[in-house]
């Protein structure tokens, strides 16, 4: 009879053990800007797939285009109406703003 290769046992990976935050968002990193505290993760041009308007500038961010999704850390409203008022920039409009 042939030799099985599937694993038998599911090991369990330390990646796997990270907070759900960091499994949500990535490389999400906090950052304050005039005396508000936000969280900011990069998302890269392949991963995005959507269009989106700029707050910043009020253009298009088109697919395909790496930018910055950035949202309240203070939780005033609780995190999930913070998350719920994410927004999309253009990379350069988030960093002048």
């Amino acid at each position: 009879m042939p030799r099985s290769n599937r694993p038998r046992g599911r090991r369990r990976d330390p990646v796997e053990e990270r907070d759900l935050r960091s499994a949500l968002f990535g490389s999400s990193r906090t950052e304050t800007r005039r005396g508000v505290a936000w969280n900011v993760q990069p998302v890269s041009g392949a991963s995005a797939v959507k269009s989106y308007i700029c707050p910043g500038c009020s253009l298009g961010i088109e697919p395909g285009t790496a930018h910055v999704v950035a949202w309240r850390a203070d939780g005033l409203m609780g995190e999930a109406d913070d998350l719920a008022a994410r927004r999309h920039w253009h990379s350069h409009c988030w960093k002048i703003s």
